[in-house]
């Protein structure tokens, strides 16, 4: 964990911005970005992390770089209208494990609702995003959307949830893109 100046008081690590347009159907929410997210200032960085590759499974005919260009990886997520973006805007963590988060803040669901007009569904990578399922459902239903936005559960594409193999997450993904009618 990063100190402050006065070395005794932690620095409270700052999340990434929301990745989302006007037509943005489906979003993807973590916990927290990982140290090499964080590092690269780019989602789901950790080169294990399945996220990326769960995407371009998919979308097999986006046109997805093939030299991992994460400019032009975000553009093929936004075209699909998938964004993504993080329940936590602010923490403390020492490593990457949502169970070493404190003093986390949420990030401003309703601030970012009113950037996604078309949004069906919100997809929570893993428990830790999920157990604030009840604050974004809030959100939704102070800006009217809890009608037509439908929030799922999905299992972490994380590295550290090695009990799902890659196949079983991307059924389960697949599963969820499916019913929002996302896949071709």
């Amino acid at each position: 964990m990063r100190l402050s100046n006065d070395a005794q008081q932690p620095e409270r690590l700052q999340g990434l911005p929301p990745l989302v347009h006007a037509c943005t159907r489906i979003l993807v929410l973590g916990s927290f970005p990982s140290v090499k997210s964080l590092q690269s200032q780019q989602y789901y960085a950790h080169p294990q992390n399945h996220f990326w590759r769960i995407m371009r499974a998919l979308w097999p005919d986006a046109p997805w770089p093939a030299d991992g260009d994460y400019a032009k990886r975000c553009q093929g997520l936004l075209a699909q209208g998938v964004g993504v973006w993080d329940v936590y805007a602010h923490c403390e963590r020492e490593g990457s494990l949502d169970s070493a988060i404190r003093h986390a803040q949420l990030n401003d669901f309703p601030g970012l609702l009113g950037r996604c007009p078309q949004l069906r569904g919100i997809l929570h990578n893993g428990g830790e995003s999920f157990r604030h399922a009840k604050a974004v459902e809030k959100a939704l239903l102070s800006a009217g959307l809890a009608e037509r936005v439908t929030l799922h559960r999905l299992p972490s594409t994380s590295p550290a949830n090695a009990s799902w193999t890659f196949e079983q997450k991307l059924s389960a993904w697949q599963a969820v893109m499916n019913t929002h009618g996302m896949m071709a």
